[in-house]
């Protein structure tokens, strides 16, 4: 206990140093606002380039056996209890350009807030999904992994859900994407 009251010390008279203004216009009373995560410049093409693939898995908890896959051009869908049945699908270019642009909406390329801020009061979903995702764009790759356990996600995390429902609706519409096995069974 002794060593921790000089480390809390220094810590707080270094906190209160890092804090103390020198005559600028926020000393002066004018806020300054901190750039959120999601206000990072844009850098993706206006146009979709001719490099332009992304990969994303998605399902319940560990099992995130469903799977869009624009590197492969195929589709996994999930059975549940029967495994999983994969269907050469190749999504049109008018599809990709139309994924590419909410992409492009949503910047992400940009780093994402997909973890909300700790509260006292969490709020826990079960089961819950999980989505993956892998995304290239002129030579430039992007990994990310998302879940939806918390009761409240963030927008970011919105954003990529509805992405990913709006290109699993396109996957689904597709003829050998019906043809796929029903499910059978559940996730609990």
């Amino acid at each position: 206990m002794k060593r921790f009251i000089p480390i809390a010390a220094v810590l707080l008279l270094l906190m209160t140093g890092c804090a103390a203004e020198t005559g600028s216009k926020e000393s002066a009373g004018a806020e300054q606002s901190i750039p959120s995560i999601t206000e990072q410049p844009n850098s993706m093409p206006e146009e979709m380039p001719d490099q332009f693939d992304f990969l994303v898995r998605f399902g319940y908890g560990e099992v995130t056996k469903n799977e869009v896959n624009t590197y492969e051009d195929t589709v996994t869908k999930d059975l549940v209890v029967k495994g999983t049945a994969t269907a050469d699908i190749t999504l049109t270019m008018d599809e990709m350009r139309s994924i590419y642009k909410k992409m492009r909406e949503i910047n992400i390329m940009a780093d994402k807030e997909l973890v909300p801020a700790p509260k006292v009061d969490v709020c826990h979903v079960t089961p819950y999904s999980v989505d993956s995702w892998k995304i290239t764009i002129n030579d430039e790759t992007k990994t990310f992994t998302w879940s939806g356990e918390n009761c409240e996600p963030t927008d970011d995390a919105k954003d990529l859900l509805e992405l990913r429902t709006y290109i699993q609706h396109l996957v689904a519409g597709k003829e050998a994407y019906k043809a796929l096995p029903e499910p059978e069974g559940g996730y609990d």
